[in-house]
């Protein structure tokens, strides 16, 4: 017990320490609270939450998911802690009371045993971390790169000096409760005349301390550890809720206000036309109060590990982005903003009393750059340990930068304006829908009203023809099934993701207003969707706005079909791996399914160092798919590339005496399979073939039956899965922009340097492990995207074209057509209108001057049957449909499409040339440029401008030349002359493209689809 002296002081002290920690608080509460109104219930089921919160709080279970030794010294520290919640109360009250907790009885003897090997064990967990954060090469681990914008107080290495702060505190606090029991020991053995067992570790460092002292010398360090220990806990209140130790209090928080969604669904925008209506409209987040409160509270639950930085795609290949930096970056600003000149203030800071914030986002939390690199993969959203939401705070900046600003990357003008005037990002009329089901019996839900499942096609499937692929393969094993099923058609309309992951959330609620309309009139008992994008979008984010529907994976339905014995499998003889799709495994927890059938063709599916839910993006998601990808070392599909290659080849070396025939890569996504096939590493590796679980279950499928389904057109004798691949990603192809921003550079060496990504990233041959081999560093190496291998493509001879110059090498590729679209009709347009022509622009990529103009199928047939494609200018880079592979016979005619319900339709036919379209140019577009999006109405015809029409080179042999990149039909031929033309005026040629897209919006609308409200954002004064 103290003396009564101490009893009075320590009394006082505790009362204004207590104090000015509790006003602490109260400011931290205020500045959190300083956030937007959440827009998800966070409050509900509270008994599950306090549990939930209980639960993983206890266990750590989210923090060993990652390094497992280092979670060990940090699970020293928390239990240590947690327990010295009940051991600092027991020591005050043994301060002013004659009172003591004896080993004598099994409760005392637990007590004191625990708190005694606790207290040992945090000063290991502290020493330990302290040593790994500052001594070792792990200290990477808690740096940024030079690329990512940090906030000023990190360059002054804030974050270490806290770190040291708090180990000091740590240390000496429990340092101070050892010395104090150890004395204690002592006198009580004095007492009783021996040492209590149960405090084996106290007892022997008293025996070694303080066995020779007197005991008076004993009674001063007992009070010393008691005011050290208690005194300094009440010392550091103060600064609590400016420490990373606050996360201690704000992770279990964290936890029970998780949000009642997975990762895959975003928050929903309530009231979003009142507030576009408004003078200055309040979407998305500029400032850190226009972020949702619980964002506010990540960052004060953030333990800054940098876990999340570590698993991000965009940072594992050297971009700017650092989901770790964002959540500190606030924290640091939040701290700014509640500091006072003395710590004694006794009043709100300007912002925590409603005061608006003085820097925006951009300016100090995360740069342009960042935001539009992330993929939204949830990667760093899965593997925080306290469940900060990273992603959704780049989801508001984005919002902002698109709906208020009009600030976003050029290259999704070309999307959002396919999405908006013909309900697809390919921008592809909406006639041509199902052009893709050309020769096959696929029902639309006009000709089967009252189907059991609904087969939800969406856009990858319905334009890009390796999609296409995907889509004929499912629907013949659903025949095989006998299944009745039914497919939307023109009724269809895209779900909307990238318009929303991109912050369009206006465009985004437009398509989604249409298709709840239409799936609420059809009331489908199931859809099935092979497209996870679309899977999840139906079955999580319609709910928001009145449409429930149970929607499930293409995989998991075949998996049942299968499970039925309705569809029987044989051996394919492939080594097989599998790429886990974000959207289909991490934020939808499909991860079996898949496995299952693959395993059933494949005897086994090769394990991969990143899957399941550490798997790594194929870089597509977050509408990455319709951009350049963000400056880095290397592209997300290469790294991810590299990794499934390397697993094949060593599986491939193993198992070399059984002789299997092939390699695969196996995807449940489009556009992963666009991404892979795209990627220019794939481009090295022809004996590597990327295909879709249900075309190797059609594969097995025919093999186990021994009946092949005989398609038509180009290569018919080739089942779909052995036809040429279309490179349809462009951001996978285009050359990577280079900026050189480094808005960290100058910064302190604990802070700024190598970083855990730089190590656990790479994959075998990236440009970080060569440049470790040859001493350049990374982001040296990442100036020169030129020493990157150029992709392989195919170039026809020169003669294979009559009378055509080489043309310029454009860096996309043609789309080889493949037998699932084999007996897709050439598109002919109309030589009366623009319709759906204006509609298909083409990617704009830099041209280069090695490769000669690309050949094209088309149906032999009279010289008069087909018209060259027009050509629209578009400023911003799009998907290529498919074209026919290169030297394919080209049958008489395109076979008609055996409709569920034949029905006669016409088809207007023109003269080649004779559309004035034919002959615009396309044009590079400045990737740097951030381009407004205001897409207006369409103008009056007489006020119009058009180009002047140009007649373009004739093609001798309608079935020798290829489609180059820039046509808008694969079908229809096109001299190169008329796609490849210089350009000269850049501005006139941007006043052209806008005018054939005014024309194509009119010329494509149909009747009873309803128009679509453009937006149009407000001007600011």
């Amino acid at each position: 017990m103290l003396p009564t002296i101490h009893k009075i002081v320590f009394f006082l002290f505790a009362l204004v320490a207590g104090g000015f920690g509790a006003w602490g608080f109260w400011r931290l509460y205020l500045r959190v609270g300083r956030g937007a109104p959440n827009t998800e219930a966070r409050f509900d089921r509270l008994p599950e939450r306090i549990g939930y919160a209980l639960r993983v709080s206890l266990t750590q279970e989210r923090t060993f998911r990652r390094r497992p030794w280092i979670s060990v010294l940090h699970a020293f520290i928390f239990y240590g802690f947690v327990y010295y919640l009940l051991v600092n109360v027991v020591d005050g009250l043994e301060g002013y009371f004659h009172f003591s907790i004896l080993s004598s009885n099994p409760l005392g003897a637990v007590y004191n045993v625990l708190a005694d090997v606790l207290s040992f064990l945090v000063l290991v967990g502290v020493i330990g971390l302290v040593i790994r954060r500052f001594g070792t090469p792990s200290k990477r681990d808690f740096r940024f790169t030079e690329k990512t914008l940090i906030h000023p107080l990190i360059k002054q290495n804030y974050i270490a000096r806290d770190g040291l702060i708090v180990s000091s505190f740590i240390t000496f606090h429990v340092g101070s409760r050892i010395l104090g029991n150890a004395a204690k020991m002592v006198a009580e053995n004095r007492e009783f005349g021996h040492y209590d067992a149960f405090q084996p570790l106290s007892s022997a460092l008293g025996s070694a301390l303080f066995g020779g002292l007197s005991d008076r010398a004993v009674e001063g360090w007992r009070i010393f550890g008691f005011w050290g220990a208690l005194g300094s806990v009440l010392a550091f209140l103060s600064y609590f809720p400016y420490t990373k130790h606050i996360h201690i209090f704000m992770a279990p928080l964290n936890y029970a206000l998780k949000r009642p969604v997975g990762s895959g669904v975003l928050p929903p925008m309530k009231g979003l036309e009142e507030a576009m209506e408004a003078e200055e409209p309040k979407l998305g987040a500029e400032k850190l109060e226009d972020l949702e409160w619980p964002r506010l509270l990540d960052a004060y639950s953030c333990i800054q590990c940098n876990r999340c930085q570590d698993v991000c795609p965009a940072n594992a290949t050297g971009k700017a982005l650092s989901p770790a930096a964002l959540e500190i970056n606030k924290r640091m600003e939040l701290n700014v903003i509640a500091a006072h000149p003395s710590p004694f203030t006794l009043r709100p800071a300007a912002y925590e009393g409603g005061a608006s914030t003085a820097h925006p986002l951009l300016e100090f939390a995360i740069n342009e750059e960042s935001v539009w690199a992330c993929t939204t993969c949830g990667a760093c959203m899965q593997v925080c340990p306290v469940q900060d939401e990273q992603m959704l705070d780049i989801i508001d900046i984005r919002r902002h930068q698109v709906m208020v600003a009009g600030e976003f990357p050029a290259q999704l003008q070309t999307a959002f304006r396919g999405m908006e005037r013909t309900s697809n990002p390919w921008g592809i009329s909406r006639d041509k829908r199902l052009e893709w089901a050309e020769g096959l019996k696929v029902p639309t839900i006009d000709e089967n009203p009252e189907p059991d499942v609904i087969y939800w096609v969406g856009c990858a499937a319905a334009y890009d023809p390796g999609a296409q692929k995907v889509a004929r393969s499912f629907v013949q094993l659903l025949d095989k099934a006998g299944v009745n099923y039914a497919v939307l058609g023109k009724k269809e309309a895209c779900t909307g993701d990238s318009a929303r992951r991109a912050g369009n959330e206006f465009l985004y609620q437009t398509l989604a207003a249409e298709n709840v309309e239409t799936l609420n009139t059809v009331r489908p008992k199931l859809i099935v969707a092979t497209c996870p994008h679309c899977m999840n979008m139906i079955g999580n984010e319609y709910k928001q706005l009145g449409g429930d529907y149970r929607t499930v994976h293409h995989t998991e339905y075949l998996e049942t079909l299968v499970a039925a014995g309705k569809l029987p499998l044989a051996e394919l003889g492939d080594h097989v791996t599998y790429h886990d799709p974000c959207y289909l495994g991490r934020h939808n927890g499909v991860y079996d399914a898949p496995r299952e059938l693959i395993s059933k063709m494949a005897g086994e599916v090769l394990s991969l160092e990143r899957e399941r839910d550490n798997s790594f993006c194929c870089g597509a998601g977050g509408a990455q798919f319709w951009k350049e990808e963000e400056e880095g070392r290397e592209r997300v599909s290469d790294n991810r590339f590299r990794e499934l290659q390397a697993r094949l080849d060593t599986a491939a070396e193993a198992s070399a005496e059984f002789e299997r025939s092939g390699k695969v890569v196996a995807v449940g996504c489009p556009f992963c399979k666009a991404m892979l096939n795209s990627t220019p590493e794939k481009q090295k590796r022809d004996d590597i073939v990327v295909k879709d679980v249900a075309e190797l279950m059609l594969e097995s499928m025919q093999k186990a039956t021994g009946v092949a389904v005989v398609p038509t057109g180009p290569d018919a004798d080739a089942a779909p899965t052995e036809q040429p691949e279309v490179v349809s990603a462009p951001n996978a192809r285009l050359p990577m922009h280079r900026t050189g921003d480094l808005p960290a550079a100058g910064g302190p060496g604990l802070a700024v340097g190598e970083t855990g990504a730089d190590v656990q990233g790479p994959q075998p041959g990236s440009p970080v492990q060569a440049s470790a081999d040859s001493g350049v560093q990374p982001e040296a190496q990442a100036a020169h995207p030129e020493a990157a291998a150029p992709r392989k493509s195919w170039k026809p001879k020169r003669d294979d074209v009559a009378g055509t110059a080489p043309a310029q090498d454009l860096p996309t590729a043609p789309a080889p057509a493949t037998a699932g679209d084999s007996g897709r009709k050439a598109w002919k347009p109309k030589a009366a209108q623009a319709s759906d022509d204006v509609a298909q622009t083409a990617p704009a990529a830099a041209p280069t001057d090695t490769a000669p103009a690309r050949k094209a199928w088309t149906p032999r047939a009279k010289a008069d049957d087909v018209s060259a494609a027009p050509v629209p200018a578009s400023e911003a880079e799009t998907p290529v449909s498919g074209n026919a592979a290169p030297g394919d016979p080209a049958p008489a005619s395109a076979p008609a499409r055996k409709a569920w319900t034949p029905r006669a339709k016409a088809e207007a036919t023109a003269p080649a040339g004779a559309s004035p379209e034919d002959t615009t140019p396309t044009t590079p577009v400045p990737t740097t440029e951030r381009k407004k999006w205001s897409p207006r109405a369409a103008a009056p015809a007489d006020t119009r401008t058009t180009a002047e029409p140009t007649t373009p080179a004739p093609v001798a042999d309608p079935g020798a030349a290829d489609t180059a990149p820039g046509q808008a039909s694969p079908e229809a031929p096109v001299a190169p002359e008329a796609s490849l033309a210089p350009i000269t005026e850049h501005v006139h040629l941007e006043q052209v493209g806008e005018n054939l897209l005014e024309e194509g919006a009119r010329a494509t609308s149909e009747p009873g689809a309803g128009s679509r409200k453009k937006w149009q954002p407000k001007k600011k004064d």
